[in-house]
């Protein structure tokens, strides 16, 4: 479980396939202290801990078919700057929403515009009618994840949403490293979600 809040940058230093899977190794500021085992999500991917190298400042992660098909994983190249947040502590304070890392689907950036020191994006997605009504949606003033970051949607349609972004959330994740065409993982809000299931009982 995660809240959205990015702790950092990693950067993917090298990429290996097996089959259909793929090994991503990268460096991060607290690479020394993660552990095998643990969950650490990436652009809002939740993938586990595989091996970590002490020396070098390294860890690795897998990615499956299916995590690659839904998600940006597999466009990431050596080099690429990768949102990290490690799972949420439950005797801390939720700074954003509750984040589960499994990626519903990919957008695509179709514009970017500065508003006196902040930005708003605008994100597009495939819209399907039936996953719609199982709360694969935005709403306004909800929450959504975009590459594992926790924001506030504005300017809520059907197949698209805006988000405003501040310095600081501009600068500690790979937001400035947006353009328009860019790919990028979304998690629609887990309530929303429940609440579309419930009421599809009615």
């Amino acid at each position: 479980m995660f809240s959205g809040i990015v702790e950092g940058f990693g950067t993917v230093t090298a990429i290996g396939k097996n089959q259909e899977n793929v090994h991503y190794t990268l460096t991060c500021p607290f690479a020394n202290e993660l552990k095998i085992d643990q969950s650490l999500s990436h652009n809002g991917v939740c993938l586990t801990v595989v091996n970590v190298n002490k020396e070098a400042k390294t860890y690795k992660v897998t990615a499956i078919k299916e995590t690659l098909l839904k998600s940006n994983l597999g466009l990431l190249e050596v080099g690429s700057k990768v949102n990290l947040e490690r799972s949420m502590m439950m005797n801390g304070r939720l700074d954003g929403h509750i984040v589960q890392g499994h990626v519903d689907q990919t957008a695509v950036c179709t514009k970017i515009e500065e508003a006196d020191g902040s930005w708003y994006y605008t994100f597009e997605y495939a819209f399907d009618l039936e996953k719609a009504k199982q709360g694969y949606m935005t709403v306004e003033k909800g929450s959504v994840t975009v590459n594992g970051v926790s924001l506030t949607v504005v300017n809520s349609k059907d197949n698209s949403f805006q988000v405003a972004i501040i310095p600081f959330t501009y600068e500690v994740t790979n937001f400035h490293t947006f353009k328009v065409g860019s790919v990028v993982n979304i998690e629609f809000d887990i309530i929303g979600k429940y609440l579309s299931k419930l009421n599809s009982y009615q």
